[in-house]
């Protein structure tokens, strides 16, 4: 039963960048989100948060995982974080998306998971920069903040509500409509149009 999100944590991890698609996947009740580390050693987060791991990536149940979320932080471009590589093909292998926002996108790249399907990052050379065995530049889409192909995840590090609408569409959470509400209402403040007439009548 495929009911996990791994979410990976570390020191100095980009806090901010997934937290709308953690919200929205915890919101229904009928998945669990896991923290995963390096080690079970508790990390600090880039906005000074402390967080402590439930799991190491090496004990990750691929039977459950529905999804591994990478968010940024520097040590993608350092070129560390090769359990976090090494978990995302065992994942991906296994059948279930991974998702990669900011420099999680390097960690996708170096697993080469984004070789051959249409995917997003911080800009058109950054990937080529970090990774030198990268061969999906052809198939990179930088008109798009987010993009979904072939069980992959991408976003930009300004992408983060792009981020959490294709998280939101690839476990189905809600349905098209009520997507695309969502995203204007995160967006662009526009509130969906039941709400807004609830805010005519309470004015």
């Amino acid at each position: 039963m495929r009911d996990t999100v791994y979410f990976l944590v570390f020191d100095g991890y980009a806090d901010w960048q997934a937290a709308l698609a953690l919200c929205e996947i915890r919101r229904p009740g009928d998945w669990r989100v896991q923290v995963v580390g390096f080690s079970l050693a508790p990390v600090v987060s880039m906005g000074g948060l402390t967080v402590q791991p439930e799991l190491s990536l090496a004990q990750l149940d691929l039977a459950r995982a529905a999804l591994l979320i990478l968010p940024g932080g520097h040590l993608w471009t350092r070129g560390e974080g090769l359990a976090a590589v090494a978990a995302a093909r065992r994942v991906h292998a296994a059948g279930a998306p991974v998702a990669g926002i900011d420099g999680g996108v390097l960690a996708l790249a170096r697993a080469g998971l984004l070789d051959h399907c249409r995917h997003t990052g911080n800009h058109a050379g950054h990937i080529d920069a970090h990774v030198p065995d990268y061969r999906g530049a052809e198939q990179y889409d930088a008109s798009v903040l987010a993009v979904s192909d072939g069980g992959t995840l991408t976003a930009s590090e300004l992408g983060s509500v792009e981020f959490a609408r294709e998280v939101i569409r690839t476990l189905d959470l809600y349905n098209a409509s009520d997507r695309e509400h969502w995203f204007r209402l995160y967006k662009h403040a526009l509130p969906p149009p039941w709400l807004a007439g609830v805010a005519a009548v309470a004015a």
